[in-house]
């Protein structure tokens, strides 16, 4: 009887522990910059799951597309994801807003793959030009919105919220590319593929790329790394083994790419415009906590983060 027992309960530990199934939501926006997320949430979509196969079957992904920063990092608040590919300063602006309570950076993802396109008829041919125009950028308060405002100010422009010198018009991606080729804005200052769209579909020119500027990073929300560390750290593991893939198979990286942004813009990318954007991009896990510390000195410089608070606990992977 007892060794009956003993089987009996063997059974219901194995079947209790089998049963415990996770779901991650993890954000990414649909851009070459992120290509770690559109990668993860198209093999997904094919049911080969790159994140999936290295977290085991107990694990089920779901995958967000983001148009910009500030909304993925709403979405951390919320609990409505646990992970999320982004640019460094809505994490950084989510981290001080939380008084360091809510994200922990895991790890780099981009860098490069930004730029401040013009318009290709010469209205704009040195800074002095950006006088009364229109430049667009994704969010308010997202990576390229920041340095969009601190670049300008640097060049000796006033530029607030709402006006000044040169006008910072907050427009999502899409809507940049519409109105540029409609001449309704004179600069966008985005990310790929926008970068190269603007470049092809509509005539513009490059003014200033941001070669190394840090792109996008992978962060995790504080109650996931509570929830389930080891898990956590295993969805950081194959995201850093998926970045150095990113470096080794290049040509089956960017077909992935360009399917999954095919998929999630519900159009066409062009394979001219996934390679044109690889070559302004170069995918590392790495990050630094100086390099964040750069970006707080130009959001404070341009009215954000004024109450910025140590970085230690924002790169300390623990809750």
């Amino acid at each position: 009887m007892k060794t009956i027992f003993i089987l009996l309960l063997s059974f219901v530990i194995v079947g209790a522990a089998r049963a415990e199934k996770v779901t991650l939501r993890v954000g990414y926006f649909p851009n070459v910059t992120h290509a770690q997320g559109v990668i993860g949430s198209q093999t997904t979509r094919e049911k080969h799951g790159w994140f999936e196969q290295r977290l085991g079957p107990d694990v089920t992904i779901q995958w967000y597309p983001f148009n910009a920063g500030p909304g993925a990092m709403e979405a951390i608040f919320a609990g409505s994801i646990d992970l999320t590919y982004v640019g460094p300063n809505p994490a950084l602006n989510a981290y001080i807003r939380s008084q360091g309570d809510e994200i922990r950076v895991l790890a780099g993802a981009a860098e490069g793959g930004a730029a401040l396109v013009v318009q290709g008829d010469g209205r704009i041919a040195q800074p002095a030009d950006f006088k009364g125009r229109h430049i667009a950028t994704p969010q308010l308060g997202n990576t390229q919105d920041v340095a969009a405002r601190a670049w300008l100010k640097k060049q000796g422009f006033k530029v607030t919220l709402t006006g000044g010198d040169v006008a910072v018009v907050p427009t999502a991606n899409p809507d940049q590319l519409q109105l540029f080729q409609q001449g309704k804005l004179d600069a966008v200052w985005t990310v790929e593929p926008w970068v190269s769209r603007l470049e092809l579909e509509a005539g513009g020119k490059i003014f200033l790329e941001q070669k190394d500027a840090v792109t996008t990073v992978l962060v995790a929300s504080v109650g996931l790394l509570k929830a389930h560390p080891a898990l956590a750290q295993k969805f950081l593991a194959a995201h850093r083994e998926l970045t150095a893939w990113l470096g080794t198979h290049p040509d089956d990286a960017k077909a992935l790419v360009r399917a999954g942004l095919t998929a999630e813009l519900r159009r066409d990318m062009p394979a001219t415009i996934v390679a044109g954007a690889w070559r302004r991009l170069h995918f590392t896990d790495q990050v630094t906590q100086t390099q964040f510390a750069a970006l707080v000195v130009d959001a404070q410089g341009v009215g954000f983060l004024r109450n910025a608070i140590p970085l230690d606990r924002l790169f300390s992977g623990q809750p």
